[in-house]
């Protein structure tokens, strides 16, 4: 199986070389990723480069590559949703772990560290805006892992919202790095978060259609299993950390929270909020 040659098909390489959708060949890849939804964010990342030696326009996917502290490090776009996250996954994972000039698995896998930061909003009241959260646990709303061989571990926070919602699918839960938790200082909040397939209904808001599950952020933010709760959601952790797992990369989530959902707030300086967060994380992982 490791051996097989991957058909055209099935991983496909543009006629430069490089990856179908990330438009990357292997040298322009750090082993040090951090990711970010919005591509005007990449550039608030990349400044604090000390060079930036490569950088790649392609849809949603926007990468910068370069040196900080003496590290190698690359930042990249990836959209929103779990979908664009496993597009992203596969694709990094092939340019480190699959030769693509002879389309063979590598006999010997590398691990890569994948850091997102993301925006959020609060489940909690005691977790104001302007927070910093670290995610811990995700739990996928969505059904990518459908498709996808079981995940190890626990899944009763996961079957715990199954049951509350009534759900006809269960969702999935899977963890981030303990190494890439451990690097972290007490600015950071440690929670649960919740990956949901949407912005609106989804996260329970309401503009012109009522969301199916009534009081579902009350509900789910009253959950309490194994001493845990949910304490904040957005679009894409849960995606990365179940992906992480099944391909061997060391992942994290680190959020800052825009919004709190039980108080109505937004917070004011959400823009100073994020480049705390970017700031805070290159400092931790490359200084």
């Amino acid at each position: 199986m490791e051996n097989r040659k991957i058909p055209a098909s099935e991983l496909i390489v543009n006629y430069d070389g490089s990856i179908y959708h990330l438009h990357l060949k292997p040298e322009h890849l750090a082993s040090l990723v951090f990711t970010v939804g919005d591509p005007d964010r990449v550039a608030l990342v990349s400044r604090y480069f000390d060079r930036i030696d490569f950088k790649m326009n392609k849809r949603e996917f926007i990468t910068h590559t370069g040196r900080l502290n003496g590290k190698q490090v690359t930042v990249m776009s990836t959209g929103m949703g779990t979908d664009n996250i496993e597009i992203l996954m596969t694709e990094l994972d092939a340019l480190v772990n699959v030769d693509l000039q002879t389309r063979e698995i590598k006999p010997e896998k590398k691990s890569l560290q994948i850091i997102r930061l993301g925006t959020s909003g609060s489940m909690q009241s005691d977790i104001p805006v302007g927070s910093l959260l670290a995610s811990e646990i995700g739990i996928g709303m969505d059904t990518l892992m459908v498709y996808y061989p079981e995940l190890p571990g626990n899944q009763s926070l996961a079957k715990a919202i199954q049951v509350e919602l009534g759900l006809s699918f269960l969702p999935y839960q899977a963890s981030a790095s303990v190494s890439l938790i451990e690097k972290l200082d007490q600015n950071f909040v440690k929670g649960v978060t919740l990956t949901c397939p949407g912005f609106y209904a989804p996260q329970g808001r309401e503009v012109r259609l009522k969301p199916r599950f009534d009081q579902m952020i009350e509900r789910l933010s009253a959950l309490r299993i194994e001493d845990r709760s949910l304490t904040n959601f957005e679009m894409e952790t849960a995606g990365y950390y179940a992906m992480g797992e099944l391909l061997g990369h060391q992942m994290l989530s680190l959020n800052a929270i825009v919004a709190n959902r039980p108080l109505k707030q937004f917070d004011p300086e959400a823009e100073k909020t994020v480049e705390k967060m970017i700031r805070a994380a290159l400092e931790i992982f490359t200084g």
